[in-house]
């Protein structure tokens, strides 16, 4: 999927998801990225509900954990909702949000061995294949999945050096996170193909993204997500490379506290510039087209509340 997706991130009730997926499918989207978010609404629920309301949309489950959900039944579930509706479904695994982790009480200590395992277990199952596995963490030693084998894309979310190389040998394709900046994403991109990739690999970035004729509203649409999202300490070196200056520890400690407004205030318009793609249509578009040229083959669309600002987003969309 090397097309335009927009994301989902299980916060919105029935009736402005429904609003948002009928924006995208009809302002041209190829897929709806649907990311796991705990204490959210459910990832697979909502990509069977989109997936059985409208034939033009791809759904992507983005970032299921294996430290939550254990792979076997990750698999079962991406080849259930892929039986139903083939060619329609992918699969990105991820370790989760080491907040959400936490705050569910789920340790995911040393990620990179389970995440190597639950690939491999994900991909012989999805193969129609009997697995018999004996790793550091998972056990498997069990028939074939029912629904037989199903051609399903297995994307990875990775920021650290070792997760992007292992997107590049293992997976068919990286997810990078929204707020990581044109330098960053680049980055990201030579450290998951340098060891070798997959053929068809393809690099997938989510980008903040914000249109209107008023560069100060897109930005400051811009600004919450971004306040939420680099207070996570994985940022540090995506700020870095931007040549961007904030300061993560009173951003955590803002963010902390619940005082949102002042941890809006220190993302400044510089750091929005940086780091999402805000503003009137032209420079809207031109960010994107600077996240192409670092490498992004496909462009998911992040932040949108409303699907009007889905539509803008969408009707923003450099062309070639």
């Amino acid at each position: 999927m090397t097309g335009v997706g927009v994301s989902f991130d299980g916060r919105d009730p029935p009736d402005v998801l429904l609003a948002k997926a009928d924006a995208a499918a009809s302002g041209g989207a190829e897929a709806v990225w649907l990311a796991t978010h705990l204490f959210q609404r459910d990832t697979i629920s909502t990509a069977a509900v989109l997936l059985g309301r409208d034939p033009r949309l791809k759904v992507v489950l983005v970032a299921l954990s294996p430290f939550v959900i254990h792979p076997v039944y990750i698999a079962m579930a991406t080849a259930t909702l892929a039986e139903f509706y083939p060619g329609r479904v992918a699969l990105c695994l991820g370790v989760g949000a080491p907040l959400d982790l936490a705050g569910a009480g789920v340790a995911a200590p040393a990620p990179l061995g389970p995440m190597r395992e639950a690939l491999w277990l994900c991909r012989s199952l999805l193969a129609g294949e009997a697995v018999r596995f004996e790793g550091r963490r998972f056990r498997v030693d069990g028939p074939a999945l029912a629904s037989g084998a199903q051609s399903t894309p297995i994307l990875l979310a990775a920021s650290g050096p070792k997760m992007l190389r292992l997107a590049g040998e293992a997976a068919d394709g990286v997810v990078l996170s929204a707020g990581a900046s044109v330098a960053y994403v680049a980055w990201c991109l030579e450290q998951a193909k340098a060891g070798g990739v997959r053929p068809g690999f393809q690099a997938h970035a989510f980008v903040y993204a914000a249109v209107d004729a008023d560069g100060g509203q897109a930005r400051d649409r811009a600004r919450t997500p971004l306040s939420v999202v680099l207070r996570g300490a994985h940022h540090a070196r995506n700020l870095e490379m931007a040549g961007t200056p904030l300061d993560q520890a009173a951003l955590a400690a803002a963010y902390g506290s619940g005082d949102r407004a002042a941890a809006e205030a220190l993302i400044t318009d510089d750091v929005v510039d940086r780091h999402a793609a805000a503003g009137p249509a032209d420079v809207f578009a031109r960010r994107i087209r600077d996240y192409r040229a670092a490498g992004a083959d496909g462009i998911v669309l992040a932040g949108a509340r409303a699907a009007a600002e889905i539509e803008a987003a969408l009707r923003a969309l450099p062309t070639g």
